[in-house]
């Protein structure tokens, strides 16, 4: 029996609440984003896979004070991956969106981010590893869950990766090769 990722998101999004809404709406933008890369690309994933890691990659946000978005948890944001990957353990989600959720953020955190940024969580590698986890990583970095919510352009992304520095700039332009193949790459 496949795992219901809409009683998952029920059960920490209450309906009718703007934080579901929020959630629901970035969510879908990155499972369509995804399935379309991988419709397009013909890629060796399973439909029903994308769509579920899509939906559950940030499960865990509603546990971080982020009030901008409706977040009134205690974490700091940046945990809200290592939570979500832990919730989803804990729910008996498949093992592929915990890591999914654990590797989405910005490009990837490497041991090494981690460390030099001070950053509040545990050591390790949270970089996205199989086709699966590369991505919903991808495809979410042209989904914000504040303002207009709308797909941002290349640029625009080439611009958030920008502010986190060269390597995540870099990583996010692998990605980026990996998904469009066809377009130029910037010229550095």
């Amino acid at each position: 029996m496949a795992f219901d990722y809409l009683k998952l998101i029920d059960k920490y999004y209450p309906a009718t609440t703007p934080l579901r809404d929020i959630y629901l709406s970035h969510c879908r933008a990155v499972a369509n984003e995804a399935l379309q890369i991988a419709s397009r690309l013909e890629l060796p994933l399973d439909k029903d896979m994308i769509e579920g890691a899509a939906m559950t990659h940030d499960i865990g946000i509603f546990a971080t004070d982020a009030p901008s978005i409706e977040c009134h948890g205690e974490q700091p944001y940046i945990c809200h991956g290592a939570i979500g990957g832990a919730l989803l353990r804990e729910n008996g989600a498949p093992e592929e969106w915990a890591r999914v959720a654990e590797r989405h953020t910005g490009s990837g955190l490497t041991d090494d981010d981690i460390s030099r940024q001070h950053l509040p969580l545990p050591s390790g590698c949270y970089m996205p590893q199989s086709l699966l986890e590369r991505l919903i990583c991808y495809a979410d970095k042209f989904y914000s869950k504040s303002g207009s919510r709308q797909r941002k352009t290349i640029e625009q992304v080439r611009r958030s990766m920008a502010r986190f520095g060269s390597d995540s700039l870099a990583r996010f332009e692998a990605l980026h090769s990996e998904f469009n193949p066809e377009e130029p790459q910037p010229e550095h």
